[in-house]
Parts: structure tokens; sequence; C-alpha cells
């Protein structure tokens, strides 16, 4: 599903590399948190897996797409596969929560029909049911981000990238979003999750990846989040 060979990211020689000879490789429908410092790499890697950055050298395929060899035409086939959620919930403030999740759908030309008939399955998914007219602001913290992750989700995407999404939540809400995302990826979509939050991360007893200046540092299948 994603495969990282050697990977290494410079920006400048003033800003030094990014990422240096990552390996990595997740299998379709696991559920992956990588954590690690502010700076130390996590978002490079997010920008490389949605094509935002060039790799300096290194190779990456992202179901079963060689970045090597796509196509700028090809950028949005890819990235329908891959839903991003961010902390910051990048919602449209005067449009309800339905036109939100449906306004994914109708840039990508999909029918009214299929909107339809598509986006009360999604809002049901994300415990969102009943809130289909209510608009961003109207909403709780952790409601917004279960918009957004239904937004990220609509299309259908093979991978969900979730940066930070509980960073500005409560705890209660944190959780409310954490297990949404586990309920998307028991339905088949492979979870990439970063967080700062060490509770969230021990509880949830999944596979974690530690990057520390660049470099993983750690790779465990139930791993612990322990701050340096």
């Amino acid at each position: 599903m994603i495969l990282l060979d050697r990977v290494t990211k410079s920006y400048s020689r003033r800003s030094g590399t990014a990422l240096e000879r990552i390996s990595l490789h997740v299998e379709p429908k696991e559920f992956v948190i990588i954590v690690g410092q502010s700076g130390a790499g996590k978002s490079t890697l997010f920008k490389l897996l949605t094509r935002e950055e060039k790799p300096t050298s290194g190779k990456i395929i992202v179901g079963g797409m060689d970045y090597e060899h796509l196509r700028d035409k090809d950028v949005p086939l890819l990235r329908r596969k891959i839903g991003v959620v961010f902390q910051d919930f990048k919602l449209l403030n005067n449009k309800t929560v339905y036109e939100n999740v449906a306004f994914a759908l109708e840039i990508a030309g999909i029918s009214n029909n299929e909107i339809k008939h598509t986006v009360p399955k999604v809002l049901d998914l994300v415990g969102l049911k009943g809130k289909e007219n209510n608009y961003p602001l109207e909403l709780s913290g952790g409601e917004r981000q279960r918009v957004a992750i239904a937004r990220a989700i609509v299309r259908q995407p093979k991978i969900l990238i979730a940066d930070e999404p509980t960073g500005n939540l409560d705890p209660k809400h944190a959780w409310d979003v954490i297990k949404v995302l586990e309920k998307v990826n028991k339905y088949g979509t492979t979870v990439l999750l970063t967080t700062h939050n060490q509770e969230i991360v021990n509880a949830l007893k999944r596979r974690v990846v530690t990057i520390a200046d660049g470099h993983i540092v750690s790779d465990k299948a139930q791993g612990q989040y322990r701050a340096s």
C-alpha cells in the first residue's frame, strides 16, 4: 500500500535535511501512529505522500503508483486515493455540514443523485446524523473535526492521513474523533495518524513509528509514546 525506500528530503543547505534515508512499509488496512517532536519530519513525510513535495532521493510507491514516474496530470488521481484531515478543520463556514461534505463530491464531478445517496451514509458513519443543516460555527470542535473526516472519506480514499486531528480538542472530543478514525479503519481504510497525545497513543496499542531529527528511530507493533 505505502512503500518508502531510503527516502531523503532536503529543502536547502540552510534549512538542512528534513528526512534522511527513511524506509517505511505500511500494509493495506493498517492503523499506524506516527509520533515525534515538532520539526522531526512528520509533516514532510505527509507532504511527500500527497505529492505536495518531491523527494530529493529514494523511492515512494503508494497504491501501486510509483512517484518517480508520476506525471503532473496524474496527481489528482493519486490524491483521490488519499484523504487528509488537519488540526484546524478547514471547513467552509458559509456552508452547512451537508454542503461541506457534498462539496468534495461536487468538485469531483459526482452526480447529484449519487451525492444525495452518499453524504447521509458518511455523516451517519461519523456520528453526525441530525446535524446535516447545522453550520460549522454551531458545532463543537469535536463535531467540526468529524465533519472534516466525513469530507475526507466521502470519496472513499484508500488512505486517510490525520495530521494532529485532536490537537485543538478537549479529552472527550479527542476520543470521539479517535473512535471515528478507528471505525473508518475497520471499514478498510488505511489510517496514518500523528498526535502528541501520549494517553491516546498508549491506549490505542497500535503500531507506532517514532521520527526524530528526520530519522525513523523506532517502529513497534504495539508501541508506546515516550516523550523525550
